[in-house]
């Protein structure tokens, strides 16, 4: 899926089931509780911390899209174009790390 079909999807599934998309703060809240349930299962099952018993049927790719989903929102009803915004930034970040990252001892 193009990322231009995933807003198009998105946009179609708050009109006909979310009636309407919250508000930009009310997104951005739900956007940082998203990311913080990544977060969860991340420290949990990849970091050090121990994982509770409720946490192991998390499920780390549906709260991605979770994050996603969110994501998409806050661009739709602030008019980006998310594939576009991408490729300008990746564009970006080659021209400045194009030899950076190669260059890094730590990354050797």
């Amino acid at each position: 899926m193009e990322i231009k079909a995933a807003q198009k999807i998105v946009d179609d599934w708050i009109k006909e089931y979310g009636v309407r998309y919250f508000d930009e703060l009310t997104n951005t809240a739900m956007l940082m509780e998203e990311v913080g349930e990544v977060a969860r299962i991340m420290a949990r099952r990849y970091g050090e911390q121990s994982e509770k018993e409720s946490d192991k049927n998390k499920d780390l790719g549906e709260e991605l899209a979770d994050v996603f989903f969110v994501l998409i929102c806050l661009a739709n009803q602030t008019g980006i174009d998310l594939e576009e915004a991408m490729l300008k930034n990746l564009k970006k970040k080659t021209k400045r790390d194009a030899t950076r990252h190669k260059e890094n001892e730590k990354l050797k």
